[in-house]
């Protein structure tokens, strides 16, 4: 059994050779590019994908000095004195409109975003003046590029607007389409294969019926979707040992990563590590000392990497977030792909059996953090109102009200 952090650091080493996950964090699991191969993709399909390449402003950004406000394009040295200073309006400009001439001694009606004249150095509020006529009346001074951004403020020509293994949302799309980029090359999204097993399950939707509705396979499709992978579900498998060597096969033939649940202990119906290794997988580590979650297991079978986790709910999607979200990040070469981790202190006191790290649900209470009543590793239920993990230490076995705790909330997976 082994420590979580050396079990990131052999996934890193698998993924992408990282010494270290110190080195994945810092220097990027993503340093050494995508595992999977790369494509490219246009603006809309961009978000939830890691880029595969540095991207370039190609000019400056803003391209030109533009009006930070609506109000009035001046000289400000025009505005000496005690004021107010009345000055006649010489033109207008507005945003995708050819910029006014202005003259020494006038003002420029400019609106937000319209690009500054050549010989105007600052923009008055439109509150600090009083329309007259063909004139303003300005009642307050403005220094030198005030109200005014400037060309290049943003990004150079040549600037790294967005650097390869950067995960994209909708606001690193934004500025992808700013340095009018229509597409990008991002990491190949990961093939997910979920195959979940067990006698006792059926699909859900059936309330009352005899087994289990399986619950764990349609979470782990969409978590893997969210992490930017293509997923789908094979069908439920039983405990037989011929059907668990086939569905491996398959799955390993099919897809790039396999997320198995359940059959990954020591009993005499869990088949996946004894398969695997039978299949001649190579088992990159199995046990971790985590609560819940220890029996997991990372293994590589031909191309494939297979995440075997255990089979209570709460285990299962404990051990993904921790283990397998880091793994589809680092495959799409993301240069962070280990959630951040944040400081809170603790609603009330807590007490734990030593000897594994705990990885508790919790809610997040402002500025401090509860966990959750029910740790039960069978319970869906703290998965579903929870917002974030607490981490206890290992050698810890009783934390106080008010006592700081590290948290690593459901958003930042």
């Amino acid at each position: 059994m082994i420590e979580l952090s050396a079990a990131l650091e052999l996934l890193f080493q698998t993924v992408s050779g990282s010494a270290s996950v110190a080195a994945a964090s810092s220097a990027g699991a993503g340093s050494r590019g995508p595992a999977l191969g790369v494509e490219r993709v246009s603006l809309d399909r961009a978000a939830g994908r890691v880029l595969a390449e540095d991207v370039r402003a190609t000019v400056p950004v803003p391209l030109h000095d533009y009006s930070a406000m609506d109000g009035y394009a001046v000289d400000s040295a025009d505005l000496v004195g005690g004021g107010p200073w009345t000055l006649p309006v010489v033109g207008q400009c507005r945003t995708g409109h050819p910029t006014a001439l202005f003259q020494r001694g006038g003002a420029v009606r400019i609106f937000t975003g319209a690009a500054l004249p050549a010989g105007a150095n600052a923009v008055v509020m439109q509150e600090n003046t009083t329309a007259e006529a063909d004139a303003v009346v300005v009642r307050q001074a403005v220094r030198p590029g005030e109200n005014v951004r400037r060309a290049g403020e943003d990004l150079r020509a040549g600037d790294v607007a967005l650097a390869r293994g950067t995960r994209l949302s909708g606001f690193q799309v934004a500025l992808l389409a700013t340095v009018d980029r229509a597409e990008v090359l991002v990491a190949r999204a990961p093939r997910v294969g979920v195959l979940c097993t067990g006698d006792e399950l059926r699909p859900a939707g059936n309330p009352g019926g005899p087994g289990l509705a399986e619950s764990n396979g349609v979470a782990l499709v969409a978590l893997a979707r969210q992490l930017g992978g293509e997923a789908a579900r094979a069908p439920l498998l039983a405990d037989d040992a011929v059907a668990t060597r086939r569905a491996l096969q398959q799955a390993a033939s099919s897809y790039d990563v396999v997320l198995t649940v359940g059959g990954v202990s020591v009993g005499d119906h869990d088949l996946v590590r004894p398969t695997l290794v039978e299949l001649g997988a190579e088992i990159v580590f199995a046990k971790v000392a985590i609560r819940p979650g220890k029996p997991v297991l990372l293994a590589r079978l031909g191309g494939a990497w297979i995440l075997g986790l255990p089979g209570n709910p709460a285990s299962a999607l404990v051990t993904f977030a921790f283990l397998g979200a880091p793994l589809l990040r680092a495959l799409q070469g993301d240069r962070e792909p280990l959630a951040e981790k944040r400081s809170l202190r603790l609603t009330s006191a807590f007490r734990q059996n030593p000897g594994r790290l705990g990885l508790y649900r919790g809610r997040t209470v402002g500025a401090e953090v509860e966990i959750l009543s029910n740790q039960a590793s069978g319970a869906s239920t703290a998965m579903a109102w929870g917002n974030c993990f607490v981490l206890v230490p290992a050698d810890v076995r009783e934390l106080g009200a008010g006592d700081a705790v590290e948290v690593v909330l459901h958003a930042e997976l």
